[in-house]
């Protein structure tokens, strides 16, 4: 899946996020290609890669994953565990999915439905789901009344109304809150803003370039890459334990 099937991230914030995944998982690659050929012959370097050029692509991923792994293992718990009520799924999950997303956010709003079909169909699956408002006021304000509705226990409810009302703007916000009885005092709520910020150091710790980022297991995606792989970043989560 191309890279560009996420919101970016605002330009202030994507240098520091960006980190050294992808320079490193590159430079790691070209060193394997400038090495192999001395180590057992060109002709045999060049026939796998252009046979199977998913070779590159998964020695990526594999660089990447293994990059991260010491930030998931010191922030499991910072991941896994909901603000309020922002979750779906599973009151007793065996995989936990970490979900970063933007309501104005097109690649999340097309997530958005498989997400929902993975937690009807897999009843060990638990989907968490993280503020990350990078795409302009709309959006950071779009994600403080949504974790005042969390804290009300609302989060589910609102979260579905204010994706189907579409783009966020100061009307569709105040619709959806009004509906389910969020005031603005509610959503000034220190705790809130203590969430994203948290949220915003995650994100940028795991390398993330935009929206939407899952974390699931030790695998970290960082674009709208559909159901079946996130079905089967699920499975291999699971298979490992």
């Amino acid at each position: 899946m191309s890279d560009n099937r996420r919101a970016p991230w605002p330009g202030s914030l994507w240098i520091p996020a960006i980190g050294g995944g992808l320079i490193g998982a590159l430079t790691t690659a070209g060193l394997l290609l400038l090495a192999a050929p001395q180590m057992i012959g060109p002709k045999l370097v060049r026939d796998a890669l252009v046979s199977e050029p998913q070779i590159l692509v998964d020695a990526s991923d594999a660089l990447r994953d293994g990059q991260y792994a010491p930030v998931l293992s010191a922030n499991r718990a910072a991941l896994e565990t909901p603000f309020g009520s922002s979750w779906k799924g599973s009151a007793k999950p065996d995989v936990v999915m970490t979900y970063f997303y933007d309501y104005a956010c097109g690649y999340c709003r097309k997530s958005n439905p498989d997400l929902e079909r993975l937690v009807v169909e897999d009843k060990g699956l638990r989907v968490v789901y993280r503020e990350l408002p990078i795409l302009g006021p709309d959006s950071v304000a779009a994600s403080r009344v949504a974790l005042a509705a969390s804290k009300g226990g609302k989060f589910g409810t609102f979260h579905d109304a204010l994706f189907e009302a579409g783009r966020p703007t100061t009307e569709t916000i105040a619709l959806v809150a009004n509906r389910l009885g969020v005031t603005p005092d509610q959503a000034r709520d220190p705790a809130i803003e203590a969430e994203i910020q948290k949220n915003m150091t995650l994100a940028g710790q795991l390398g993330a370039t935009g929206t939407p980022l899952f974390v699931i297991g030790d695998k970290v995606i960082n674009s709208a890459v559909g159901y079946d792989l996130l079905k089967d970043a699920v499975a291999k989560a699971r298979a490992k334990g």
